[in-house]
């Protein structure tokens, strides 16, 4: 597994990461014991950085993956984000990115990961009511304490970057970005490179859709993220289904996976990505690792291209409830 920087004094990680939204449930029920194997073969693979957060599973997948960890920090690059509140009943988000709420919550993730940090913490979505520059002098008092790391943001506007990194070094801003959600290639992606800031993608192989197997939105488990999701409902699943189809037979033809692909384009999209395809099945891992020892061409870009062109996907890539929270810019 080739490697990359994740923050700006150069800390070097594996350049596919794992993201552990399914370890609580975001996509169907798991288990410790499938998880646990799943963090396994990470580390078989070379895979070593891990993303998390404290609302995945309201801290299940912080638990589950301390519960692996038992301590030991020297196994994985660790990020987690703060910054989102979910009513435990209602389910419904809200943002607080207070000083004392940030810290609260940090002190949390910490117990449940069973470490003494993290290196590297997110704010998970923005609270509009709290200006950028007053959170980045609570994420740098974290990092003066030796409680993180290094300070990123998700699903922020360039704009807002610039901000922050007028105030202090942003290590890491982390997006939705795939073959069918390319919006950061208008402008986050460059700015990213510009001020030395990694980007990282989550979803890169759209949430199962450039994988093996097409999703069954039909058999989708209650509760699945994907239920209320445009790109899965009708007629747009089937719409995108015919699109990808034809990009699963240039990954057949090409002698590889349909997921490796789909990380192998994303990683040649810059230096800088490190992009976290998230699942709980050690296969699938796999599947995504082989991405980093493709060999991408100016060729199989242009077929790729041909074949899913800017803005072939339809429907929105969120709800108007999943929608709550992210900057938009453009």
């Amino acid at each position: 597994m080739k490697r990359r920087s994740i923050r700006q004094d150069g800390k070097m990680i594996s350049e596919i990461g794992l993201g552990c939204w399914s370890f609580g449930g975001a996509y169907g029920p798991t288990t410790q014991a499938e998880a646990h194997d799943t963090l396994s073969a990470a580390l078989d693979l070379g895979v070593d950085f891990l993303d998390t957060a404290n609302v995945y599973g309201m801290g299940q997948s912080e638990t589950i993956i301390g519960a692996f960890l038992k301590g030991r920090s020297d196994l994985f690059t660790i990020a987690t984000k703060g910054g989102i509140c979910r009513d435990p009943d209602t389910g419904k988000r809200s943002f607080n990115n207070s000083a004392d709420h940030l810290r609260a919550e940090l002190e949390g993730s910490l117990r449940r990961l069973q470490v003494e940090s993290v290196d590297l913490y997110y704010i998970h979505r923005r609270d509009q009511s709290i200006p950028v520059e007053e959170v980045m002098d609570t994420l740098l008092a974290f990092k003066a304490e030796g409680k993180i790391g290094g300070i990123g943001f998700s699903e922020i506007a360039p704009g807002t970057l610039r901000r922050a990194a007028a105030v202090g070094p942003v290590d890491a801003v982390q997006s939705e970005y795939s073959l069918w959600t390319r919006q950061p290639e208008l402008g986050m992606i460059q700015t990213c490179k510009e001020l030395g800031v990694a980007f990282v993608p989550f979803s890169p192989v759209g949430r199962g859709m450039f994988t093996a197997k097409a999703p069954r939105p039909d058999l989708f488990s209650a509760g699945d993220f994907r239920i209320p999701n445009p790109r899965f409902q009708e007629p747009n699943f089937t719409f995108n289904l015919r699109h990808v189809d034809a990009f699963r037979k240039l990954a057949h033809d090409l002698g590889c996976t349909p997921a490796a692909l789909a990380i192998a384009w994303c990683l040649a999209q810059g230096d800088h990505l490190v992009p976290i395809p998230g699942t709980r099945k050690a296969a699938h891992l796999q599947d995504c690792a082989a991405g980093s020892g493709f060999v991408m061409t100016d060729e199989i870009m242009a077929a790729i291209e041909r074949i899913l062109p800017i803005g072939w996907a339809h429907g929105d890539r969120y709800s108007t409830d999943q929608r709550l929270g992210v900057e938009g810019y453009c």
